[in-house]
C-alpha cells in the first residue's frame, strides 16, 4: 500500500495518511532542533487528556444523544425530509426523482441539521455508495458526489449538541451560548459552498462546449 492513496469514491487522499505525514514531520523537526524530549512529553500529555475529556464526555454525550435519539424515533429527521426535499431535488438536479440516493441525501442533511452526527454518517456513506453507482466515470467524482461532499464538510446544524457537549465537558459555565453564532456560522459556510459549487459547474459546463 503506497503513503497516498486515494478513496473509493475517487479523488480523496486517506486522512490518516495525512495525520501520519504531519507526526512525522514533527517528530523529525523536534529531532532536528534537539527537542526530542518535548514531543515525547507533548504526546503523553495530550493522551492523558483524551482521556480525561472522554470520560467527562461520555454523561453529557449520552444525554444530548439519548434524546436526539428520541427526537429521531418521534420523526424529526422524517419530518426535516419533508421539509428540505423540494430544495435538496434542486440542488442534484443529475439524480433521477426517484432513485434512492436522493432519499439517503435528504436524511443525511436531516441528521445534520439536529447534530445527529453518529446517525449522519451511515447515510452520508450509503448516499456516495449510491452516487458512485450513478457515475460514468468512476475514478472521477460527479458534481452531485461533490456537492454532497460540500454539504456535509459545511455541517449546517441548527443543535450542534456535540460542541455543547465538548464546552459542557470543559466546564463551561454556558455550553449552550454557542448556538446562535454556530446557527449563523454554519449557514454563512454552507451558502459560501453552495455558491463555489455552482460557479463550479458552471465553468465547467461552459468548458464543455
Amino acid at each position: 500500500m503506497g503513503l497516498f492513496q486515494r478513496s473509493p469514491v475517487g479523488g480523496g487522499i486517506v486522512v490518516n495518511h495525512i495525520w501520519f505525514l504531519f507526526m512525522v514531520v514533527g517528530i523529525v523537526y523536534a529531532a532536528w532542533h534537539g527537542q526530542i524530549g518535548v514531543v515525547t512529553q507533548a504526546a503523553v500529555t495530550a493522551a492523558e487528556s483524551a482521556v480525561a475529556l472522554a470520560f467527562k464526555l461520555i454523561g453529557v454525550m449520552c444525554l444530548w444523544l439519548g434524546l436526539m435519539k428520541i427526537a429521531e424515533r418521534a420523526g424529526m429527521i422524517r419530518l426535516f425530509s419533508v421539509i428540505i426535499g423540494p430544495v435538496v431535488r434542486m440542488l442534484f438536479p443529475s439524480i433521477p426523482r426517484n432513485h434512492p440516493a436522493l432519499g439517503n441525501i435528504i436524511l443525511t442533511l436531516s441528521a445534520n441539521l439536529l447534530g445527529l452526527g453518529n446517525a449522519a454518517t451511515p447515510f452520508g456513506i450509503k448516499a456516495m455508495q449510491q452516487l458512485q453507482q450513478l457515475n460514468s466515470k468512476p475514478d472521477v467524482a460527479t458534481e452531485a458526489m461533490c456537492t454532497l461532499l460540500a454539504l456535509c464538510t459545511t455541517g449546517f446544524t441548527l443543535i450542534p449538541a456535540t460542541m455543547i457537549a465538548l464546552r459542557s465537558a470543559a466546564g463551561s459555565a454556558a455550553p449552550a451560548d454557542i448556538v446562535g453564532v454556530t446557527v449563523i456560522t454554519s449557514l454563512v459556510a454552507t451558502f459560501a459552498a453552495l455558491t463555489a459549487d455552482f460557479v463550479c459547474r458552471l465553468l465547467l459546463t461552459r468548458g464543455r462546449r
